[in-house]
């Protein structure tokens, strides 16, 4: 905790600056808590009432039901759990591997290896989506968790993290493990993946977020609606409930547990992991 005695001028400006871009931080999410609770009218009234007056429960119920009162929410909530949960794990323990093999093992043509993945980035996925698409429609893998998956197994960017992080990862255990005898595979799942928890809990959660936030992917391979994922739900929920705000803000505020959650339960690794960062940089 900051003492009032070392609090100079430049600090002071900073924690207000840093104090602030919390508040426009936070404001869009107050209002959608807010706003979930309310009517149409009072939402759209000006100037707007950040307290309810009386919480609306039944804009939660309308946002689970649908505007079909199918419940079909649920499935693709259920959708988007499978596919954003099945991508963050293949996408860590596959950027985990290759990072560590091209942090720790020297061959021949490994930086031009490293340089051909991180060249992958440069490629905007709007310019390989309609070839990926040709591709899901050969093998019929349309409208399938197969589908919506397979194109995001692995992450050039998730590689990079790993391939960084490791880089600066003692080489000295891996040395020590050798000699005792233990075989790469077990010197990677005792040693060196249980040491990566903050880049694994940062590259879980981008991934994770990811998938839940993509729109674009499903909207091309998702025909049927049990097989819609929920940024498709609430795309389609609002444009058909054009006058009910308050369902929309509930069918936002529902999808967004879930990364919160996500986020909440790994942001004691990737913070806590910080001063070890710096510390190895040091």
């Amino acid at each position: 905790m900051l003492k009032l005695k070392t609090l100079t001028l430049p600090k002071i400006l900073i924690l207000l600056f840093l104090f602030v871009m919390l508040l426009f931080t936070l404001l869009p999410i107050v209002f959608m808590i807010t706003a979930s609770m309310m009517t149409s009218r009072q939402i759209v009234r000006m100037p707007f009432n950040w307290i309810p007056e009386g919480f609306q429960w039944e804009n939660f119920a309308k946002a689970i039901q649908g505007n079909d009162k199918t419940y079909i929410f649920l499935r693709n909530i259920a959708n988007s759990l499978i596919v954003s949960t099945t991508v963050a794990v293949t996408t860590v323990m596959l950027a985990a591997l290759t990072g560590y093999g091209l942090a720790k093992f020297k061959f021949k043509g490994r930086n031009t290896v490293f340089m051909m993945i991180m060249a992958t980035m440069m490629i905007p996925f709007e310019a390989i989506m309609i070839p990926l698409y040709m591709v899901v429609m050969v093998l019929h893998i349309q409208n399938s968790y197969i589908g919506l998956i397979l194109p995001f197994l692995v992450s050039a960017f998730g590689i990079f993290q790993m391939k960084q992080y490791l880089t600066t990862f003692p080489s000295e255990f891996l040395d020590a493990a050798r000699v005792d005898g233990m075989g790469e595979f077990g010197i990677f799942t005792k040693i060196v993946f249980p040491n990566c928890k903050p880049v694994i809990a940062t590259l879980a959660i981008l991934s994770f977020r990811g998938q839940w936030d993509n729109l674009l992917w499903p909207l091309l391979v998702s025909q049927s609606d049990k097989m819609k994922t929920i940024p498709q739900y609430i795309s389609n929920f609002a444009l058909e409930r054009s006058t009910d705000e308050g369902a929309m803000m509930a069918a936002a505020l529902l999808a967004s547990i879930p990364m919160f959650l996500l986020f909440m339960s790994l942001t004691k690794y990737f913070i806590g992991g910080s001063a070890v960062y710096e510390s190895r940089k040091g």
